[in-house]
């Protein structure tokens, strides 16, 4: 299938690794030219690996999603070296794990800005530019958590919700102009995020990070985590013209891993 993705210009967030690798890494792929950005100077190497494997542009940045000033910093140069925007792909590193008591508020605060804030300002900084010329996507990338909570991810927990209610509501708002909105959440999916995640668990239980991983895979009807791979072309298709009619969907990526029927 022909994504329509050939000479569509992207944005990614935090891109360097993980699940934002595996989405710029695919929409390039499939032709589109990519700017993406990190807070660590890995993004480099990142852009520099994808660049070699594709004949489209990559544009690679440093810049943290917690300051609102390198987030508008960012968004400007990749539309100047893009020549426009018309995907955005919203991510950002998880929040720490830690039950509510663990927590405090500095903690809250630190999260609000690296998961709802920064989605918030990254809006504010492309979708003037999207509604410039009429169309767009809008992906953001967050949790199978937004339909059932995950045990010691509190922070996750609440403030991804806070992301869809986002998402949802610019749904109604851009639709009618032309813009689509969508959001993909993940169940577990192999990266150095969930690694972290398995040794956490590991230590909290008193067990080894495979039978963690076993634990989890056994809850997942399809037997197993996700690919980073698999991910990629599944929001690479979101993003992408060939979906066209969806729109205000919270796309799950889970392996049939959430049982409720809505």
């Amino acid at each position: 299938m022909d994504l329509g993705l050939k000479g569509k210009r992207a944005v990614v967030t935090a891109a360097s690794r993980g699940l934002g690798r595996a989405a710029a890494s695919a929409l390039a792929a499939e032709g589109a030219d990519i700017a993406i950005c990190s807070r660590s100077q890995a993004i480099f190497d990142a852009g520099q690996q994808i660049q070699a494997d594709v004949e489209g542009k990559v544009f690679a940045y440093q810049a943290d999603m917690t300051k609102a000033a390198s987030i508008d910093d960012f968004v400007s140069k990749a539309d100047d070296d893009l020549g426009g925007i018309d995907i955005v792909i919203i991510n950002a590193g998880g929040p720490p794990p830690g039950g509510f008591l663990d927590l405090t508020l500095d903690d809250w605060q630190s999260a609000i800005d690296l998961t709802l804030l920064s989605a918030i300002r990254l809006c504010y900084a492309v979708i003037p530019k999207l509604l410039n010329h009429g169309d767009g996507s809008i992906v953001a990338t967050e949790s199978y958590s937004i339909k059932q909570p995950i045990d010691n991810l509190i922070l996750s927990n609440t403030l991804r919700l806070g992301v869809i209610g986002l998402m949802k509501s610019l749904a109604n708002e851009l639709g009618p102009k032309g813009i689509r909105v969508n959001s993909i959440n993940p169940a577990w999916t192999w990266t150095e995020r969930v690694a972290q995640l398995m040794s956490d668990r590991a230590e909290r239980n008193g067990t080894s990070i495979e039978e963690q991983t076993q634990h989890i895979s056994v809850e997942v009807p399809l037997g197993r985590m996700g690919t980073v791979e698999e991910f990629g072309k599944t929001i690479a298709w979101l993003a992408s013209p060939a979906a066209s009619f969806i729109h205000g969907h919270a796309l799950m990526f889970d392996g049939g891993a959430v049982k409720t029927p809505l």
